[in-house]
């Protein structure tokens, strides 16, 4: 019973993180939200936004280390947090 109870436990917390963690789009994304990213402070999520006026929409994550001031591992370390909607 104890087990049933921990695994019930569990399962609800996996699924609850999901659900919190809702990935960004990083083509809709105000520069808030954008901040929300990992190694994303104030002034790249401006630049992030800035950049895609300027250029148009990102076609994929990997896209986003032309914008100045982010490299590949910010990239990977948002990979799973980063979606991108045409």
């Amino acid at each position: 019973m104890n087990i049933f109870r921990i695994l019930v436990l569990a399962a609800t917390f996996v699924f609850a993180t999901a659900a919190w963690s809702a990935a960004i789009d990083i083509n809709t994304a105000t520069s808030e939200q954008l901040a929300e990213l990992k190694g994303i402070g104030s002034k790249k999520a401006q630049a992030i936004v800035n950049y895609r006026n300027q250029h148009g929409q990102f076609s994929s994550a990997d896209e986003l280390v032309n914008v100045k001031g982010i490299g590949l591992k910010i990239v990977e370390k948002n990979r799973t947090l980063i979606e991108v909607r045409h």
